[in-house]
């Protein structure tokens, strides 16, 4: 059969071969062909990436899994109908197997479809030594054939050049040179990459990687490449062939699917369709209860872990596999498949099927396996072998019951009995096919599950009413987070202090017997932010920021935009000044408009990230407000949480304009008053004039000349990139709960789950900030701060459980 084809490979991984593979089905689809995307190995995370640019399911090539010989029959069947296909390799192009001698491999897989190689290099870091990398893989092992190159991440086009030169002297031609573009590599995650199903922005990130691959890549040139692949003689792999049909009532197999349930191979469900069975996917986190009429069930791969507050809050649909798997309806979990069946996952309640309980733990485990059924059970009998991976980064204990499913170098593993089969043991039944038989047949003779709903437990709860507060604008989040609840009001980081830090604020305790000289941190901060002195001020903190500025001139019209920290109210209207509000509306996503401020205001203060909303406002916007006559403060508290700092204003030096910063955020030192203000020294020069004597303590201004010091800097970017990273487990989390989350920058985020949930969630023992002080916003709102995971996923199982109870 004639198939052209090509195969991506690369050196190692992390030169960019799922961006290169992926970018080359999508513009090569957008051109009108019909692509095939296949991947080497067992990965299931890029054939997602790969069904999402060509329109067709993702398949997976690996020797171990399904035999050598299916190898090719695998690609024809996945290719049947498209004009080329372009298979994604894996790792380096030699790296296989360990102990394997390349089993397994890129190039292994290569050789068994005879298909040419075009090569992915990521020339960041080099440019001569590329043409000597290049050789290298040409010649190393015979038969294998580099057909093309395509150069990733190069810089200046001189660069470029270089490395062609080099790569000339091997007479394999360069297809295309990628520059960088973070703005089309796939987020990653504990196991890998995200899938293409949990990324809602995927569809965009792809019609850029089309447009940069179409305008970088000589897309003819690779379809010349893959026509050059010789004619493929096996015949193409057909289910049909390999399984009989069990039943004549097409018994119907529920499979589990939704963001949490990626992972699965095509010739799965295939192969029951074959055997007469009728394939319904469910959403555990979404569907109230399994398929109508299920007689089987099948719980693939995917991240329960990360999905587990909305696949918890999911009581009915929970409930009601219990009972079916309870009442023997036949039952094949894989992996995450096996993390939803047991009691708890994190201590997040799960299906309770197994008795056992699953926890996240640092290390990876991934691997090839050759198990042997350990009993007579659901798949097959005893002693029956198979070929298998891991890939998790979880435990289970205990890790199997009474009965196990498998045993994998002579250790029982799994859970199992006549009507279920469970392990981390990831299967691909197209290489095992009489375990698709053994299920198919099964469900055949089963049941169908009659169904369980969970009773309405409580019918109705009655909507708290908040609080009253006598003065709103004074509350903040401190008050909330008592009484031995979980923090999630305050916005602190909780991450330890650096060492260097205590050191500094212990010195500065010690040199405390004489009184504060503020000079040595205002140089600290001018040199950092590359000012002259005069325009740097240090403060006790934001708040003596904000008194000192109510209190520096007589403001004939001061503006606040909200909502927002409230503090520079509470600032100016005890300076006695009457405060005009600018709001920021939820339906413009908290966006500022310059226009809406008025003409003749002579004083506007904006955060930026702004509390309670994490907007960030462009620079840009911001700097339009400076005009003459007027001072803009921004107050970038929590600037120092963005990576990078992008649209920061400290370096900029506009007439009128002053920045406030403050350090005890991000540097978990609450107590420790420590910030500055930075920017027009006509107006640091009037505050100065309000400023009480030593109002800023020498442990204070120790740690402000600290953190201007580069291992500062360092360890500011990586708490920005771990918070950012913990925010997005957040609002993922919410927004599969349906709450409607405001994007942000911020350590925090702004949420609105509708009136009372703030008073049942505190009663649950959750501390979120209420957000019906901010001026402009309602009870209906809550602001919640960023954590760590774990507790993230408490409070969402526990914030799911509560809105399910409404």
């Amino acid at each position: 059969m004639t198939l052209p084809r090509v195969l991506v490979a690369a050196p190692a991984s992390g030169h960019g071969k799922t961006t290169v593979a992926t970018g080359l089905m999508a513009a090569l689809a957008a051109r009108g062909h019909v692509v095939s995307g296949h991947k080497v190995g067992p990965d299931y995370i890029d054939p997602g990436y790969h069904a999402l640019a060509t329109g067709r399911p993702g398949r997976n090539l690996d020797p171990h899994l399904t035999d050598p010989a299916l190898i090719a029959p695998l690609l024809l069947h996945g290719a049947r109908g498209a004009d080329l296909a372009v298979v994604e390799g894996v790792m380096g192009l030699f790296d296989g197997q360990i102990g394997g001698d390349g089993f397994a491999s890129t190039a292994h897989v290569a050789t068994l479809t005879r298909t040419p190689i075009v090569l992915v290099v990521d020339v960041s870091h080099a440019s001569r030594s590329i043409g000597a990398v290049v050789h290298g893989m040409a010649t190393f092992e015979p038969g294998v054939r580099i057909a093309g190159i395509i150069l990733n991440k190069a810089g200046s086009a001189r660069h470029a050049s270089e490395v062609v030169s080099a790569i000339e002297r091997t007479g394999i031609p360069v297809l295309g040179i990628l520059q960088r573009d973070q703005g089309v590599s796939a987020p990653s995650r504990h196991l890998g990459l995200v899938p293409a199903d949990e990324r809602d922005e995927a569809a965009s990130a792809l019609d850029r990687l089309v447009d940069q691959v179409s305008a970088s890549i000589d897309l003819d040139a690779v379809i010349d490449v893959a026509r050059t692949a010789p004619s493929l003689t096996e015949t193409a792999w057909d289910p049909t062939a390999h399984v009989s049909r069990a039943a004549a009532d097409s018994p119907v197999v529920a499979v589990a699917a939704g963001r949490a349930f990626t992972f699965r191979y095509a010739e799965t469900t295939e192969l029951l369709e074959a055997a007469g069975c009728t394939v319904a996917l469910f959403d555990p986190a979404r569907d109230s209860r399994l398929p109508a009429g299920t007689r089987g069930i099948y719980l693939g791969g995917g991240f329960p872990e990360v999905h587990a507050a909305a696949l918890s809050a999911n009581a009915s649909l929970r409930e009601d596999l219990r009972q079916a798997v309870f009442d023997g309806v036949p039952t094949v979990a894989e992996c995450a498949g096996l993390l939803y069946l047991c009691r708890t996952v994190d201590g997040h309640p799960m299906v309770g099927a197994l008795a056992a309980d699953a926890v996240m733990t640092p290390r990876l485990t991934l691997s090839y396996r050759r198990p042997t059924l350990a009993g007579d059970q659901l798949l097959g009998v005893a002693g029956t072998t198979a070929t298998a991976h891991e890939f998790h980064r979880t435990t289970v204990t205990p890790v199997h019951g009474d009965n196990p499913a498998w045993t994998v170098d002579g250790s029982p593993v799994g859970f199992a009995g006549p009507t279920l089969s469970a392990s981390y043991l990831h299967l691909h039944w197209a290489g095992h096919p009489h375990l698709a038989q053994a299920f198919a047949d099964a469900a055949a003779t089963a049941p169908a599950h009659a169904g369980t709903m969970l009773p309405s437990a409580v019918a109705s709860v009655p909507t708290s009413v908040p609080e009253p507060i006598a003065d709103p604008l004074r509350h903040h989040g401190d008050v909330e987070a008592r009484d031995g609840l979980v923090d999630l009001a305050v916005n602190v980081s909780r991450l330890p202090r650096p060492a260097w830090l205590e050191t500094a604020l212990a010195e500065g305790l010690a040199a405390s017997t004489a009184y504060p000289d503020a000079s040595t941190a205002q140089a600290a901060v001018a040199r950092h932010h590359g000012r002259a002195v005069e325009d740097v001020l240090v403060t006790a903190g934001a708040a003596e920021a904000f008194t000192l500025i109510a209190r520096s001139r007589p403001w004939r019209r001061p503006v606040v935009v909200h909502p927002q920290f409230t503090e520079p109210d509470v600032a100016l209207r005890a300076a006695g000044h009457r405060v005009s509000h600018v709001v920021c509306r939820a339906e413009d996503e908290f966006a500022l408009d310059p226009t809406a401020v008025p003409r003749d205001a002579d004083l506007v203060i904006v955060g930026n990230p702004t509390n309670p909303t994490g907007r960030l406002h462009p620079a840009a916007v911001l700097r339009s407000l400076c005009r003459p006559g007027r001072v803009v403060v921004v107050d970038e508290a929590f600037m120092d949480f963005v990576p990078g700092e992008t649209h920061s204003l400290t370096s900029h030096r506009l007439l009128g304009l002053v920045v406030v910063r403050s350090l005890t955020k991000l540097w978990s030192m609450p107590g420790i008053r420590a910030g500055y203000v930075v920017g027009d020294p006509r107006v640091l020069a009037d505050l100065r004039g309000q400023q009480a004597p030593w109002s800023v303590g020498t442990p204070a201004l120790h740690a402000v000349e600290a953190t201007t010091r580069p291992e500062a800097a360092r360890e500011t970017y990586c708490r920005a990139r771990q918070v950012q990273q913990h925010r997005r487990v957040l609002i993922d989390g919410l927004v599969e709960l349906g709450v409607p989350v405001t994007e942000s920058e911020a350590p925090f985020v702004l949420a609105r789950p509708g009136p009372g949930l703030h008073s049942r969630l505190r009663n649950a023992g959750f501390a979120l900030r209420r957000a019906d002080t901010f001026p402009s916003l309602d009870d209906s709102w809550v602001r919640i701060a960023v954590r760590e995971p774990s507790i993230t996923r408490r409070l969402l199982t526990t914030w799911g459980v509560h809105t399910a109870c409404i």
